[in-house]
């Protein structure tokens, strides 16, 4: 893929709930390969007030794929290929703050990464590449999302550590407390290593953290059932749905490549050298990483 260009392709990666939205015009179901195996379903295109948009749903249509059978690196290669260039992650989670109340939107700024089972990297043996994942968020779609989110008078936080766990079981109580002691704000089964990914294929990322429940450290509400987190995140739906729409004209604006760096985030990463380059596997990286690779 080349450099960056203008108008935007936003990505948008969520559920049912979120792209089954009005408004949205030419709607057309394409599967896309990837070298890098399934993406979790055919990838929706799409246009909303001009802005062209791609949806894929993370489990798959039905909530077929739990979350450590999700083939991230597919998905994140699948959304490169199909030109997406922004990608705005939409995700339950749970709060590990009183403050953050179910309901709630938080605009993720940092993770902790918890997952042990996952393929993390588009990158191994035959060509390394070590990615800065310091700011694991593009603060320009932050700045973006907030600005929609007031326009929209959703209950909205901007800034939080959100702890990526393995699942697919929720928390014993005694993590659920140690995650606070950490620091973190809420907890979640599914942006990493989707985050870090996304930074490996140069894609500018940003989490809008959805919270359905208080896991279950909070004394005063019964512990996380699949049906209470459904009960809010159908709530949560019509509100992300909102946010979408506001968000998706503010992002038509750019021109040339993300002022935070996200459009370039290989050119210090890739440290094998030329002659020592697998060229199977620079073949399987020509979409993520052509640009850096000279693909």
């Amino acid at each position: 893929m080349g450099e960056a260009t203008t108008p935007p392709v936003v990505g948008i990666i969520g559920g049912s709930g979120i792209y089954d939205m009005g408004g949205l015009d030419s709607v057309e179901w394409r599967r896309i390969e990837s070298p890098f195996g399934a993406p979790s379903d055919e990838l929706m295109f799409a246009e909303l007030a001009g802005q062209k948009m791609v949806f894929l749903p993370r489990h798959g249509r039905g909530h077929r794929i739990p979350p450590g059978e999700i083939n991230f690196r597919a998905n994140i290669d699948a959304l490169k290929r199909a030109g997406v260039t922004e990608i705005l992650s939409l995700s339950a989670v749970g709060s590990l703050r009183e403050e953050l109340d179910p309901g709630t939107f938080v605009i993720v700024d940092q993770f902790i990464d918890r997952t042990f089972a996952r393929n993390k990297s588009f990158f191994g043996t035959g060509m390394a590449g070590h990615v800065s994942m310091a700011d694991p968020v593009c603060r320009r779609l932050g700045g973006h999302i907030e600005a929609a989110a007031r326009r929209t008078g959703i209950h909205t936080v901007h800034g939080g550590t959100y702890l990526v766990m393995e699942g697919p079981q929720f928390s014993t109580r005694a993590e659920s407390e140690l995650y606070r002691s950490w620091g973190c704000d809420v907890i979640g089964m599914t942006n990493m290593p989707e985050a870090k990914l996304a930074r490996e294929a140069e894609m500018c990322y940003a989490t809008i953290a959805m919270v359905t429940d208080y896991d279950c450290w909070h004394p005063g509400h019964e512990d996380v059932t699949v049906d209470a987190v459904i009960k809010v995140l159908l709530d949560n739906a019509e509100r992300a749905r909102g946010l979408v729409r506001e968000v998706a004209p503010l992002l038509t604006g750019r021109t040339g490549q993300c002022s935070a760096g996200c459009h370039r985030a290989l050119d210090a990463a890739l440290i094998t050298a030329p002659e020592a380059r697998d060229p199977d596997l620079l073949k399987k990286l020509g979409a993520v990483a052509g640009r850096a690779l000279g693909a």
